[in-house]
């Protein structure tokens, strides 16, 4: 059993909704970690929120907290066009940090941030979270061991009711990096190389738009060919309600779970066998603890108990996946995804 010496703290940098629903109820559950700062653009309004939850300390800039002496470690959660000033400037102070999803507005941004962090020794993490949930992780386990036999097709599904969300900055591009491709795609992209253990090699992107999500996509669909054969299928809306899907279908079984990139409430992965009809197996599992699975884990990596599994070079690899469905929306072609 790891011993954790001190609980590393860490700054949350861009605090907003994601952080209050999200990241703050799993630094509550965390083992090693906790929050000792927050930074937000309006000093007032970081003031306000660290009251709020008991946090120590409130800035109204990045560099205000990365300079600070009660900060271990720095977790970006600012919009997608501000990652890589945060990112570089947590590196430049030397401090271990995490960074939000998608990681950068384009790959030649993730790429800048994974050579500067590598360049001065500082650990880069990415936060795609579905990776510490317990069903993205039996998937990844089951398919490994050849329960359903050669992966043929592989679908994750993610949509949510987006016109009045509260992050309204996810419909401004100077802002976003784009629309629900790069949103929640992203989570569904990563998710399949996770399960999968294979790489995405091309991808070809079919999309709509409506009047209110130009200049961004409404939905979209990808279709991904992976290196070892697989064929890849990507959904995303932000103009449905909430639903999530991951099925991988094999030569010999089936496994599929709905409501599977969640984090509120159980979840049923079902286990089919060849062309036999009903369900074999099925299996609840809850993924309650993932940010907090996926705080610990940075922090333990911080320690250097651990090596963190999702480094930087992980999201730039999903980021010239982002890169590549972009530009096959424009063009209609399929384009190979470049390798790093």
């Amino acid at each position: 059993m790891m011993t954790y010496i001190s609980m590393v703290r860490f700054g949350i940098v861009g605090f907003g909704l994601h952080a209050e629903k999200r990241l703050m109820p799993g630094f509550a559950q965390a083992r090693n970690c906790t929050v000792s700062a927050i930074s937000r653009r309006d000093p007032e309004k970081a003031l306000r929120s660290a009251e709020k939850h008991g946090v120590p300390a409130a800035f109204g800039s990045t560099d205000e907290l990365c300079s600070s002496d009660q900060v271990d470690a720095v977790f970006v959660t600012s919009p997608d066009a501000l990652h890589l000033p945060d990112v570089l400037q947590a590196i430049e102070c030397r401090k271990p940090v995490l960074c939000e999803k998608p990681m950068a507005m384009n790959g030649d941004e993730a790429r800048h941030m994974v050579k500067a962090a590598r360049e001065a020794g500082v650990l880069l993490g990415v936060a795609q979270v579905f990776r510490f949930e317990k069903s993205t992780r039996r998937f990844r386990e089951r398919i490994a061991a050849g329960d359903i036999g050669r992966p043929l097709q592989a679908r994750a599904e993610f949509c949510y009711a987006g016109l009045k969300h509260t992050r309204g900055w996810i419909n401004d591009p100077g802002l976003a990096c784009g629309g629900p491709i790069a949103d929640i795609g992203v989570h569904c992209i990563d998710v399949l190389r996770f399960v999968l253990q294979d790489e995405v090699m091309t991808v070809h992107t079919s999309a709509i738009e409506d009047e209110a999500s130009q200049p961004f996509e409404a939905a979209a669909i990808l279709t991904l060919g992976f290196e070892g054969g697989t064929l890849g299928s990507v959904s995303v809306s932000t103009r449905s309600e909430y639903r999530t899907v991951l099925e991988v279908i094999g030569d010999e079984g089936t496994l599929t779970a709905y409501d599977a990139l969640n984090v509120e409430r159980p979840l049923t992965i079902e286990f089919r066998r060849g062309t036999e009809r009903g369900v074999l197996e099925q299996e609840e599992v809850s993924n309650l603890d993932a940010y907090s699975l996926q705080v610990d884990a940075f922090a333990a990596a911080v320690e250097g108990d651990t090596e963190f599994e999702v480094p930087g070079e992980e999201g730039l690899i999903n980021q010239l996946i982002l890169d590549a469905a972009y530009f096959s929306m424009r063009t209609g072609s399929t384009e190979v995804v470049p390798v790093e």
